[in-house]
């Protein structure tokens, strides 16, 4: 498959894979297949593996960072989905929104509980549960 790259307001391709990984990219680096309909790079399974066998996607400080906000707003803000939006997950967020509004607030014990778990996990099991998940909504 030939993929292009957008980089500094530049598209660069098409390229293979292997050329594509020369470049400073992340899980966040928009990738097109024809050139035109960009996504981010995490919404490719075969990119992502070959990135994280890379060492590369999100990591250190980064990930310490996302789990204690997605953490801190779903205890918080879970009721709104505000962690799924801020994991990239739009769906989940959605449909946490539309679950709260249908049981009337309770699903916001939930979200309470998976806030607690979030910030009590290590950053390896979050990355793996929330972060490397395809799941639309991951919950525990």
């Amino acid at each position: 498959m030939q993929y292009y790259i957008y980089i500094n307001g530049n598209t660069i391709g098409p390229m293979s894979e292997h050329q594509l990984f020369a470049y400073e990219i992340n899980q966040n680096t928009n990738i097109s297949t024809d050139g035109m309909n960009w996504r981010p790079l995490y919404t490719y399974p075969e990119l992502m593996v070959a990135l994280r066998q890379r060492g590369g996607g999100i990591g250190g400080s980064d990930l310490a960072t996302k789990k204690l906000l997605c953490g801190l707003f779903a205890i918080f803000l879970g009721y709104l989905g505000v962690q799924y939006f801020i994991l990239g997950k739009t769906w989940g967020g959605i449909w946490t929104i539309l679950l709260s509004c249908v049981t009337c607030g309770l699903w916001s014990i939930i979200t309470l509980i998976q806030g607690i778990l979030m910030l009590c996990m290590s950053e390896e099991e979050f990355k793996r549960k929330y972060i490397e998940n395809p799941a639309t909504m991951p919950l525990f």
